[in-house]
């Protein structure tokens, strides 16, 4: 008699999966805990102990998300729901052939099974069944995801399958795909297929797509954001694509941590789809970011790509491998992180951008009209030397602060966040975390002191008493004056040594703002095409 699915660390060649192959594996380990992966990757060779505990893995060609090689399956359910301008299609019949095909390469392999839940929130979580060919991607999503208790895993049913097997290679002739790498997302079966890539945030970004699919329909706002709470219950959401802080700024040790990327947002209040956090590592700091870089030394935690030296101590500073290091780790190694990973509506939204060009203040107050608008554009920037090719600041724009993972069209994201803003009265900011007194290369970052104090201003409510200016270009409220913060650096056009280039910049931007706009002027009211930026007279 085989053993169950359902109990922890033991082998059953059956997982679940109708297609050949999956009938017919070495072994399936379910639910193994960190000692159990540990051993198995280190055994394998798949990843490195580091000097302090963490398991350490190099990805390879890959280290990052692959998302031109990322597809859904166009049938008659999801052909007008998909936001097809930004999602590619595969055939029913392409998805199928690359499913027996992961069943054909999967015979004879020993595979890792955990079964977990993509959201705190009972009556909105998904749950899903994450199985890897890679031991330390078991790890990886263990820390990632939620942990069922003994009662949810005894009953565990998944509504979401993952299979990721990075050494499949896709055939593009046959599977209706661009290359040897593959995510392949069927959301009728509540499957995904992942080949051809090691990045382990494949997996928990599989996850979130899913959710962005499914929840508007029930009401739900899925957001790409971290979130935290204040002594008083005042709960705050962080938007912003990656590298403009929201991991970093919402592990603040006066506040409760709820979550660091991803979160749902309902009739009862907010809530994390995660039970862990997926950092950037590259340049931390134990004195700027302690709760972080503590993490990066305990056993459990998962580092990504990240540089060991001959004593196998982290190197935080060396980017040889690539920008995007990583660690994974669960909430719980923070120690002021929420249990429930819940909280009730919040009280404040802050909007997160890396302005590499020099033209935005460290803080702005947002309109309702102002933050629909802002959260359409998604706006932050590359720098020099993060991609290759990037020689100078770009500006990127990412709708809805994800649009990879955004299967609907950002209008239905657009006016679910507008209406919970005005039902819930609630204050809006706009955060530049980017660089300040001229662009990257002749500038320097925002002093992440000053965006600590203003942030805080602004979540104690304060900073609603100061007094504000209206910038000339982008219409926002700039407030004057913030105790603890140099006055100069809240006008970023008195920053810059020559202020006629700083009037250049910022229309060079208004007008990137614009453009980007365009796509989405038809699908929004008046007042959100009122709040888009104009080129101002430049000041005397």
């Amino acid at each position: 008699m085989q053993a169950s699915a359902r109990e922890t660390g033991t082998r059953n060649p059956s997982i679940g999966i109708e297609t050949a192959g999956f009938q017919d594996l070495m072994h399936a380990y379910y639910n193994l805990g960190e000692a159990e992966l540990y051993e198995q990757a280190l055994c394998r060779g798949e990843a490195t102990l580091t000097a302090h505990g963490a398991l350490r893995a190099v990805t390879g060609q890959h280290t990052g998300r692959s998302a031109q090689d990322k597809f859904i399956v166009r049938d008659a359910t999801t052909d007008p729901q998909i936001w097809w301008d930004n999602n590619k299609a595969m055939s029913t019949a392409q998805f199928d052939r690359l499913l027996a095909d992961f069943g054909s390469y999967a015979k004879g392999r020993e595979l890792f099974v955990q079964d977990l839940i993509g959201g705190a929130d009972a009556s909105q979580a998904l749950a899903s069944r994450v199985i890897t060919e890679l031991a330390w991607h078991s790890l990886f999503i263990r820390n990632l995801l939620i942990r069922p208790d003994a009662a949810q895993l005894a009953n565990f049913v998944p509504q979401l399958t993952i299979i990721d097997l990075p050494g499949f290679r896709a055939d593009p002739e046959r599977h209706g795909c661009d290359g040897e790498t593959v995510i392949a997302v069927d959301l009728a079966r509540g499957l995904v297929l992942i080949g051809g890539t090691s990045y382990a945030g494949e997996m928990k970004k599989s996850v979130f797509t899913v959710l962005n699919y499914l929840l508007p329909e029930r009401g739900v706002m899925p957001m790409h954001c971290s979130a935290n709470l204040g002594p008083g219950g005042d709960a705050a959401v962080f938007f912003g694509l990656s590298g403009t802080g929201k991991t970093t700024l919402s592990a603040d040790p006066e506040r409760t941590l709820i979550g660091d990327d991803e979160h749902g947002w309902s009739d009862d209040g907010i809530f994390n789809f995660e039970g862990g956090c997926y950092a950037k590592t590259i340049r931390l700091s134990r004195q700027a970011e302690p709760a972080i870089h503590a993490t990066t030394q305990r056993f459990g935690t998962v580092l990504e790509n990240v540089v060991l030296d001959d004593r196998r101590e982290p190197d935080f500073d060396d980017g040889s491998l690539t920008e995007n290091t990583r660690c994974a780790y669960p909430l719980h190694f923070i120690a002021n992180a929420s249990a429930s990973g819940r909280a009730g509506h919040p009280r404040n939204i802050i909007m997160l951008t890396a302005d590499a060009f020099g033209v935005l203040p460290p803080i702005a107050r947002l309109t309702p009209a102002q933050a629909m608008y802002h959260f359409l554009s998604g706006y932050t920037a590359k720098v020099a030397g993060t991609e290759k090719g990037v020689t100078e600041p770009q500006a990127t724009f990412s709708t809805c602060f994800g649009a990879p993972f955004m299967p609907r069209h950002p209008s239905v994201y657009g006016n679910l966040l507008r209406d919970l803003i005005a039902r819930h009265a609630v204050d809006c900011w706009m955060v530049n975390t980017g660089w300040t007194g001229g662009a990257f290369g002749s500038g320097s970052r925002m002093p992440i002191e000053a965006t600590r104090r203003l942030l805080a201003a602004a979540l104690d409510g304060s900073l609603n008493g100061a007094e504000f200016r209206t910038d000339p270009h982008f219409g926002f409220q700039v407030p004057i004056a913030v105790a603890g913060v140099d006055a100069a650096i809240l006008d970023p056009r008195s920053t810059w040594a020559d202020a006629q280039a700083y009037d250049l910049q910022a229309e060079r931007l208004v007008g990137m703002f614009i453009d980007n706009f365009a796509k989405f002027e038809r699908h929004v009211d008046t007042d959100v095409l009122g709040a888009a930026p104009q080129i101002a007279e430049a000041a005397e």
